[in-house]
């Protein structure tokens, strides 16, 4: 009876730390996605203030993808975790630092905000800008969701919006350099505007990386070099199947 009241409680335990993992992966999701809105605000409303606010708020950053790889280091040496828990700390490792790089991007964009912030705004006050931020936090948001969720579907389809961040930023590329062209008075905060939807860019591209740690915490699948429609269309037919988890099969 005591033998089984002990193993009750260390798998009780166990639980407990999987789960703080994930809660903390989200509080710090939900830290890289304020500072993200905040970045582009300070950008669109020429915040001076505001813009040096989320640069040095990487630091927080940091110290949660630090204390979170830490408690993932410990869960693998003392649990020796296997099949779908382990799954969940490779994915989480994964996770953290797509969302560390996140933070880096939006403490660029917090850096440029604030010294745009000392020149006159163009008169459409970076409305491109504003739209593409718009796009890449809601795909941020997204990914987090699918995350607690454990949503792969749902991941597989925010993932395919990665397509959407990148035309905007290439219709940004071309009227920059339009506006260089035509005016070369503008090159400095051009270049500075380039910088900065090149760094939503590639937020969009760590978010979609994210999506796809979902789908192989999930089904066990590496889905980096594979077509996403071919990865929806094989989740539909596991799901109309009503198929378990594929790679305890395999």
């Amino acid at each position: 009876m005591e033998k089984a009241d002990l193993s009750h409680h260390i798998l009780s335990r166990y639980n407990d730390d999987l789960e703080r993992v994930r809660t903390n992966v989200l509080q710090m999701g939900g830290l890289v996605e304020e500072q993200l809105k905040l970045a582009v605000e300070a950008l669109v409303e020429g915040d001076s203030r505001l813009g040096e606010q989320v640069a040095h708020g990487d630091v927080k950053v940091n110290a949660m993808e630090v204390a979170i790889d830490d408690d993932c280091s410990r869960i693998l040496a003392t649990r020796s975790p296997a099949a779908s828990d382990l799954r969940l700390i490779v994915a989480v490792i994964k996770t953290i630092t797509d969302l560390e790089r996140i933070g880096d991007e939006a403490e660029k964009i917090g850096y440029i905000g604030s010294r745009l912030a000392a020149v006159e705004r163009p008169a459409d006050r970076y409305r491109e800008i504003k739209h593409l931020g718009r796009i890449v936090g809601d795909m941020v948001h997204e990914a987090l969701d699918a995350f607690a969720r454990l949503d792969a579907e749902g991941a597989v389809a925010i993932a395919k919006k990665d397509r959407l961040v990148d035309e905007e930023y290439e219709a940004i590329q071309r009227q920059v350099i339009t506006f260089m062209m035509e005016d070369p008075r503008t090159i400095r905060r051009a270049l500075d505007v380039l910088w900065v939807a090149r760094a939503l860019e590639r937020i969009g591209d760590h978010a979609k990386n994210v999506c796809e740690y979902v789908v192989y915490m999930v089904y066990g699948k590496d889905i980096r070099h594979v077509s996403l429609e071919d990865v929806e269309k094989q989740i539909q037919t596991r799901t109309q199947r009503g198929t378990g988890d594929p790679a305890a099969s395999r």
